[in-house]
């Protein structure tokens, strides 16, 4: 077996790292539903490497679509090359609320310890919201039904709160109605109970959460330190499982990013 020649911190960008951490959580045979951007590139690069047989839902309404290079969107015509389904988005859901989703790749503006995203408002909902977000999309279905989500954010103190402005999606610990004290989704969800989040992957650390569904930090990336992590999370961070550094970006993975994925500089510019 060939040895790993790893990149140098001066040799990639951000950006590469990222799609790289999150290729590495796809297992092969997994069912991923990826959305625009960076989980185009991570889904594509864990394709071309560890995860040969995992299978592409994208939002817009194709499953297993093998595009040549990187489509610009999920509704780019290009994510319906060689699919094993074209259909659209009714469909796709249904695949996700039957239970065949194994992965997911989601973002948010804010996230708290146990996995909570907001992705609707800041400043709290009611009776006005001081900013107005994208709102929901697909980021609450998707969260709640497919088997493992990861969250791919950037890492600043204001996004990683002890308690989101608003729950879009729901994490490990949710408020339970009507009173609203914090108990595990499994209790809420019942029957319908899948999973929930397993990573959070930013430009600063990979996170996870432990057996009680508090996050945790489980790797720095190179160039950044656990003080730095800490600086930047506004609740109480456990370090203490910290493995140490992210495992930086090998040169065929940036050979196949930039060279097969996308040549076109879509999102790699």
């Amino acid at each position: 077996m060939m040895e790993k020649q790893y990149c140098q911190p001066n040799e990639y960008k951000t950006i590469d790292l990222l799609a790289v951490a999150a290729a590495r959580e796809v297992n092969n045979g997994d069912v991923v539903f990826a959305g625009t951007g960076l989980p185009m590139l991570a889904i594509m690069l864990a394709q071309n490497t560890i995860a040969p047989k995992a299978v592409c839902i994208y939002e817009a309404g194709t499953i297993d679509g093998r595009p040549i290079h990187l489509p610009t969107s999920v509704g780019d015509a290009r994510c319906a090359y060689q699919a094993s389904v074209s259909s659209g988005l009714f469909d796709v859901f249904n695949q996700l609320q039957r239970g065949e989703v194994d992965l997911a790749f989601l973002g948010g503006a804010e996230i708290d310890k146990y996995g909570n995203v907001n992705t609707t408002a800041i400043g709290g909902y009611m009776p006005q919201p001081k900013i107005r977000l994208t709102g929901s999309g697909g980021n609450p279905d998707i969260n709640a039904l497919a088997r493992r989500t990861v969250f791919i954010m950037v890492q600043e103190k204001r996004r990683f709160k002890e308690r989101v402005d608003y729950i879009t999606s729901p994490g490990w610990r949710i408020p339970k109605w009507p009173f609203g004290e914090m108990v595990h989704k499994k209790e809420v969800y019942g029957d319908m109970f899948r999973g929930g989040p397993t990573a959070v992957i930013t430009n600063m650390a990979v996170f996870r959460f432990d057996e009680e569904g508090v996050m945790y930090l489980d790797t720095v990336h190179p160039g950044f330190t656990v003080d730095d992590v800490k600086n930047n999370v506004d609740f109480d961070l456990n370090v203490s499982r910290c493995r140490g550094t992210t495992e930086p970006p090998t040169r065929q993975e940036l050979e196949i990013l930039y060279q097969q994925i996308d040549p076109e500089g879509i999102f790699l510019s």
